[in-house]
């Protein structure tokens, strides 16, 4: 019974001891001053002004091209047998200059065939010169002369001219005028043995190796004219309605950081339907200080045309295709301007207020009715340069 009670007194005193303890705590807690708390600040958004102000605006256009040469044809071959290349080899990016000797065909044989003809016609000519000193001495020397101009190396001379209707019976009698232009057909199909270059060029694709044999009329290269190139550069409608035939243009390679000088040559007479832009060709002459090669991709720079009553600004102020932001009472209000012209990295534009205070750098997570505070406007730097100024007394 005594270890009961004890028990009883232990727990009594243990309550009591932590009900005083935790009394002790909320006293000593409702004794401490509560901190200081600070207004909340509010946070303020700067942006960057203008004021809109339109004026007449004298915008170059500039747009990329790509290269072309303004020659590329197939070399074919106009006579039958083997290819033999004897200047420029006959390979992809080999280069050759005007007049060279591309390749040729044997010509062997048609050499000695069109001699035997050549010889065979003076053999007739010795012949005919007898009759014609005596019956048609006017004409001997003209003849006498041809027929000692005749070289069974080099072409025919011209055949002499007559007016004599007897003459002209007495020789076609002898076969002299077929046989004369017997020769000359066969003198036009010798030099079709020779192949050469219609121009200053390369080869971009080549068909035929040396040794090959080839038909009449079979592609044995693919060339290119590399002395002078043109640019094909897209412009839009609007632009390209500015550019004239013959205008000079200045046309440089970003890559290079070198520049040339064309002139518009020519425009097309339709329009892209995918793109809706119309072709403006660049003629450029090439050399080899700076060189341009057939593919690449240069930028154009055409001369400036005038816009009235605009106002450029950087595209990247833009949202939403064609709405931009101006301040109003301090807040961010949208407004829809009427773009004009795109430029690389700016646009000409109009369609609001003159006047408006236009926000003139990108802004990113905003909505209409933001309140703002101008930075860098044109107020700004006037209050700043005045209270700058010294005074009279100073």
């Amino acid at each position: 019974m005594k270890q009961l009670d004890r028990r009883i007194v232990i727990v009594g005193a243990f309550i009591f001891i932590v009900g005083l303890a935790f009394g002790i705590m909320k006293f000593l807690i409702a004794q401490k001053e509560e901190p200081f708390m600070r207004p909340p600040v509010e946070a303020k958004r700067y942006v960057k002004t203008e004021q809109v102000t339109y004026q007449n605006i004298t915008s170059p256009v500039e747009a990329p091209g790509r290269v072309k040469s303004i020659a590329e044809v197939d070399i074919i071959s106009e006579a039958s047998g083997k290819i033999q290349v004897p200047e420029v080899a006959l390979k992809t990016g080999s280069k050759f200059n005007k007049g060279d000797i591309l390749f040729t065909i044997y010509p062997d044989e048609a050499e000695l065939a069109l001699k035997a003809k050549k010889s065979q016609f003076l053999n007739s000519l010795a012949n005919l010169m007898p009759d014609i000193s005596i019956d048609y001495p006017e004409y001997e020397d003209k003849f006498r002369n041809f027929f000692n101009q005749i070289d069974i190396e080099k072409d025919l001379p011209e055949f002499p001219e007559f007016s004599n209707e007897k003459l002209k019976i007495y020789l076609a009698s002898r076969n002299i005028l077929s046989e004369y232009y017997g020769i000359l057909k066969d003198e036009l199909q010798l030099k079709r043995h020779t192949k050469r270059a219609p121009f200053y060029g390369t080869y971009s694709d080549v068909y035929m190796e040396e040794g090959a044999f080839a038909n009449i009329g079979g592609r044995v290269a693919r060339a290119i004219r590399t002395d002078v190139l043109e640019l094909e550069v897209p412009l839009e409608r609007f632009d390209a309605a500015w550019v004239k035939i013959g205008v000079p243009v200045t046309v440089q390679s970003d890559s290079r950081n070198v520049s040339w000088q064309g002139k518009v040559i020519r425009k097309s007479q339709f329009v892209d339907p995918k793109t809706q832009s119309q072709n403006i060709f660049v003629q450029l002459k090439n050399n080899q200080k700076k060189s341009i090669l057939n593919g690449e991709y240069l930028s154009a720079s055409f001369q400036g045309h005038p816009i009235e009553n605009v106002m450029e600004i950087p595209r990247n102020v833009v949202f939403n295709t064609n709405e931009v932001f101006v301040v109003v009472d301090k807040s961010l209000q949208k407004r829809k301007i009427n773009i004009i012209k795109l430029n690389e990295k700016t646009l000409i534009f109009n369609g609001i207020e003159e006047g408006s205070i236009l926000v003139v750098q990108p802004l990113i997570n905003v909505q209409e009715g933001t309140v703002v505070e101008i930075q860098n406007s044109d107020e700004e730097n006037n209050e700043n340069e005045s209270a700058q100024k010294p005074g009279k007394d100073s």
